[in-house]
């Protein structure tokens, strides 16, 4: 991690964007990298969303999982550590099966999902843990694969218009349907091996905003993509008298809604 990057973009966030809580960001590591090792759940039975552990992140607890750590077999798939879902998975997302299985009704029919699920993106964690530290919590040691902002609606109507400030194409940001924790890792992760990453948009997952405060989405920005963004702030929108009224906004609300 650069350290004089890290520095340079602390600055520039509390200028432009007053109050508003530094971002979180992950990267796979064999150790634990300084960090606290999260204790998986008591019993296999027992869910835990693995969003509500990963917030923690946000208030400077720095955390890392590996496979026996994340009680739901969703964040396990979505974080690389399997490809498996739970037995009628199918039936689980749509409308489940009477008598034995309620379902979540997030998709009209068990076919549909599985149509969903053969075009889900996969892949598998290259290191034993993952790591989530908050921005000032990077060490020099540490290699971000991705950057995640929990925010507001007008931060990330800012960051949103960042990532879209150096690109010709309008879709420098993408808000794909999945798990919440599929767009904090899964898609931010896989997007730095594109020729053109994207950030992401996320925490429309149903389940797991109440794991988030009310008010909240996510962005997500795959680190090559970041790096950019952090360069642009100086000479983008930030500098303009537009944006000094939105920042004006988020200093009064201290980044809350």
């Amino acid at each position: 991690m650069d350290m004089q990057l890290k520095e340079r973009f602390m600055k520039r966030w509390g200028k432009y964007f007053p109050g508003a809580s530094l971002p979180v960001a992950f990267f796979y590591s064999d150790d634990e990298a300084g960090s606290t090792k999260v204790k998986g759940p008591k019993s296999l039975e027992e869910h835990r969303c693995v969003l509500a552990d990963i917030v923690r992140a946000t208030r400077g607890r720095s955390l890392a999982f590996d496979v026996n750590s994340i009680g739901c077999g969703g964040g396990r798939k979505y974080l690389g550590f399997t490809q498996n879902l739970r037995p009628n998975f199918e039936y689980f997302l749509s409308y489940g099966i009477p008598g034995e299985l309620e379902g979540e009704r997030y998709k009209k029919s068990p076919e549909m999902v599985g149509k969903i699920m053969n075009k889900m993106p996969k892949f598998d964690a290259p290191a034993k843990h993952i790591v989530f530290k908050r921005w000032d919590k990077l060490e020099e040691e540490d290699d971000p694969d991705a950057v995640i902002f929990f925010g507001t609606p007008d931060v990330i109507s800012g960051l949103f218009t960042l990532a879209n400030f150096d690109e010709i194409e309008q879709n420098g940001v993408f808000s794909p349907f999945g798990a919440g924790c599929s767009t904090i890792v899964t898609y931010p992760y896989l997007e730095n091996n594109a020729r053109r990453p994207r950030c992401v948009l996320g925490m429309f997952d149903v389940s797991a905003r109440p794991c988030v405060p009310a008010g909240t989405l996510t962005f997500a920005a795959p680190f090559k993509k970041f790096i950019r963004m952090a360069g642009n702030m100086d000479e983008s929108f930030l500098i303009t008298e537009s944006w000094k009224k939105v920042k004006r906004r988020i200093a009064r609300n201290n980044g809350k809604m």
